[in-house]
């Protein structure tokens, strides 16, 4: 990691790069923010903005299990349980005749419930707040560690089954018809989305996550004009809302996840303008 330092601050000679704290925020927005723009594509395809809203909401009921568990690193139970909710929900959804959003809707105001009551319990939630708004100047260099092999076994994984995504997404019937196991695909993609959306939210804050993953691809496909062109597209806005909102965040000294965000949101309502003309 020191010759990472040492070359950052040679090629980018700016007053932030002086801070350690700043570098790895760096670094980890260059891994978060290409995982955000690649899933969110699928994710706005399928209608799913509800589903990545409901898997942040259930964060806390993630943290609740570990501390009843007695599990010291709460990024496992927060992992497991995304992915366990994400696995539920689908099933549910596929099976069920209940409307996908109601769905969504009862297992996200459950899993915060339950969440809540468990963390509240003896007046300890306050330890637990900054998941809210998270905080990304405090990754340390493991998380990032983490965070690089997580995209490169999402960019491996979204190489074997995107085209077989996008068929499911044009129209599942279709797909089945042409011998894609649609329910095989839809929980690998829903497990890599819990993954990565619950690995986030420490850094991205549970109130803003859903909104890191749906606005970039939302923008990208305001003015993309095909299935390539939209991924890439979608990947670039994630990059460069992601660097720019956390460099206004440390001039400004706003919050990184929040600033990301509001500059997400003016990307993709420019977009949406230049579409409509």
């Amino acid at each position: 990691m020191n010759l990472i330092y040492d070359v950052l601050s040679s090629v980018l000679p700016f007053s932030w790069a002086d801070y350690k704290f700043m570098v790895n925020a760096f670094i980890a927005v260059l891994l978060i923010a290409p995982l955000m723009g690649i899933l969110g594509t699928m994710a706005v395809n399928n209608k799913m903005a509800f589903f990545s809203d409901a898997l942040g909401h259930s964060a806390f009921t993630g943290i609740a299990l570990g501390v009843l568990l007695g599990i010291k690193n709460e990024m496992i139970s927060l992992v497991a349980f995304g992915v366990f909710l994400a696995l539920i929900i689908t099933r549910v959804k596929n099976k069920g005749n209940t409307s996908s959003d109601t769905v969504i809707s009862v297992f996200s105001s459950t899993s915060v419930a339950v969440g809540l009551l468990v963390l509240s319990y003896g007046g300890s939630f306050s330890k637990y707040s900054a998941y809210l708004v998270g905080d990304i100047l405090s990754v340390t260099e493991t998380e990032i560690l983490c965070l690089f092999i997580t995209l490169i076994v999402v960019i491996i994984i979204w190489s074997l089954i995107y085209n077989k995504l996008l068929v499911i997404s044009v129209n599942r019937e279709l797909a089945a018809s042409r011998g894609i196991k649609t329910a095989v695909y839809e929980n690998i993609f829903v497990i890599v989305v819990a993954v990565v959306v619950m690995m986030s939210i420490k850094w991205v804050g549970i109130l803003l996550i859903n909104s890191l993953l749906i606005l970039p691809a939302a923008a990208a496909r305001n003015i993309a004009k095909n299935s390539r062109q939209y991924l890439a597209t979608s990947v670039i806005i994630s990059l460069v809302c992601g660097v720019s909102g956390l460099l206004i965040s440390f001039y400004g000294d706003t919050s990184a996840g929040a600033t990301i965000v509001t500059v997400s949101a003016a990307v993709f309502f420019a977009t949406y303008i230049f579409r409509k003309k």
